[in-house]
């Protein structure tokens, strides 16, 4: 059967205008259901685990594995799932795991067992770590540099925002009937974007050269899977402890071996001159700030408001919701700005935003944060900072990368995101504590506040510098 292309095509005229074929807008409406997912399981999840603990007789230490064990899985094959997605093929590496995706949904809203649950949960990540790239590159490589993949990216950012807040609220509805309908509930939405991704997605060519590379392969999983698992870990087992060092050791040295191997080796799996683009570097490291500070932010105040003032996992989610009413709102709008300011600009914007909006809640929170005055503000300047910021670091990102690496790129920024969030997260977690039993005042917690806002404040310092030194050049 010959291969289908499905390109935007450049027409004359404003490209805001260009219309797009329904075939291309079915394509688009798959990519973004699978992100939807993404987002919805990630924040339902968190909300339905006393649930879990309390039917399945899973302690704290085992109940974080239900959350851990995914991001194991997802961190840990990130850069594996990109670079797989083009040797292989990228339609055919998402429709295998988005098939396997649906599957660890189901067996996950079945299983009577903790242990069993858990290992749902690392498949369910592993699924994503090949998903989540290969939607992206997907995207990048269908719709080309410029207002078209810029409109594309901002609507496929609205769908990950839309689906992490609606997952908020229809976690507290859905745990309110049994917890097993959160792990069910994405399981029929996948194989619908299954049997239409099928139908929909063209066919493409692998790449002829390249990735004739297994020990590359082992070393690269490996080494990454260490590092997430060192992270997760260290605010349980201490950052010093034998074991965590043990392992951050071990994990440095497979990946030390694994670029070694990059070097040598005549079909490398990766190839290491993709990090000598700066906008490439500089897009990764201002993912982290963003996506590492806001993540753990959330966590904080999710911890407050629940044990600090008794809040309902229901009411908790409503206040939470204006930040994701912001980025659906703005995510549309950040396409035309990149098309008009370029990403730079844009996503040094975003980072006044953001950190403004910690900046404003450490200073006005007091003891006790008043919701109107405190949190509100906040949530907005952070929302609006999302808004601008996600989809443009995408497009960052991605820029200028050959079309048979768009799915590297795409695996390396969302490992960024990932292993960012998961450091910044563990980092706060020590410094947090025994937070959650602070009597409802907010003094505890005003550490992991002075941290994120130090994460953001240095994805600020970052976009300026460079910027100064390309006007004295």
């Amino acid at each position: 059967m010959s291969t289908t292309v499905l390109h935007v095509r450049a027409l004359p005229g404003d490209a805001e205008q260009q219309r797009w074929p329904a075939r291309l807008w079915g394509v688009l409406a798959v990519l973004c259901l699978v992100l939807f997912l993404d987002g919805l399981d990630g924040s339902m999840v968190g909300i339905a685990l006393p649930s879990i603990g309390h039917d399945l007789g899973m302690g704290p230490a085992s109940l974080q594995w239900i959350v851990n064990g995914y991001f194991l899985g997802y961190g840990g094959l990130l850069l594996l799932g990109g670079r797989a997605a083009d040797l292989l093929g990228r339609r055919r590496v998402f429709l295998i795991a988005l098939g396997v995706f649906a599957g660890a949904s189901l067996l996950g809203g079945l299983v009577d067992s903790g242990s069993l649950l858990i290992a749902t949960r690392f498949v369910k990540g592993v699924a994503a770590a090949f998903t989540a790239p290969t939607s992206l590159s997907l995207l990048t490589t269908t719709f080309p540099e410029g207002p078209q993949r810029n409109r594309a990216l901002s609507v496929f950012s609205l769908f990950g925002a839309m689906g992490y807040s609606l997952g908020l609220v229809l976690g507290g509805l859905l745990t309110g009937i049994g917890w097993r309908y959160v792990f069910l509930m994405p399981a029929p939405l996948a194989l619908l974007a299954l049997v239409v991704g099928w139908k929909l997605i063209p066919k493409d060519r692998p790449v002829k050269t390249g990735g004739h590379d297994p020990a590359g392969a082992i070393t690269l999983t490996l080494g990454m899977l260490l590092v997430v698992y060192a992270v997760v870990t260290a605010p349980a087992k201490g950052w010093t402890s034998p074991e965590t060092l043990g392992t951050l050791a071990l994990a440095i040295a497979l990946l030390a071996a694994f670029v070694l191997i990059e070097k040598r080796v005549r079909h490398p799996l990766i190839r290491l001159g993709i990090l000598r683009h700066t906008s490439t570097i500089r897009a990764n490291l201002s993912i982290v700030a963003l996506v590492g500070s806001y993540m753990s932010f959330q966590f904080m105040l999710t911890l407050f408001l629940q044990d600090g003032r008794g809040w309902s996992p229901l009411r908790m989610a409503f206040a939470l919701l204006p930040i994701g009413i912001v980025v659906a709102v703005g995510s549309p709008v950040a396409g035309k700005l990149i098309n008009r300011f370029g990403t730079t600009p844009l996503i040094r914007l975003s980072m006044v935003a953001t950190t403004l909006g910690y900046a404003w809640f450490l200073t006005t929170a007091g003891s006790s944060p008043p919701y109107l005055a405190t949190m509100l503000p906040s949530l907005l300047l952070l929302g609006t900072g999302f808004a601008l910021g996600y989809s443009t670091i995408m497009a960052q990102a991605t820029e200028g990368i050959r079309n048979e690496e768009q799915g590297l790129a795409s695996g390396l920024v969302q490992t960024s995101a990932m292993v960012g969030a998961a450091l910044v997260l563990a980092v706060l977690t020590g410094l947090l504590g025994g937070a959650g039993h602070s009597g409802g005042t907010f003094t505890p917690y005003r550490p992991g506040l002075n941290l994120v806002t130090a994460v953001a404040a240095a994805g600020l310092l970052l976009n300026l510098m460079p910027l100064r030194r390309l006007r004295r050049r």
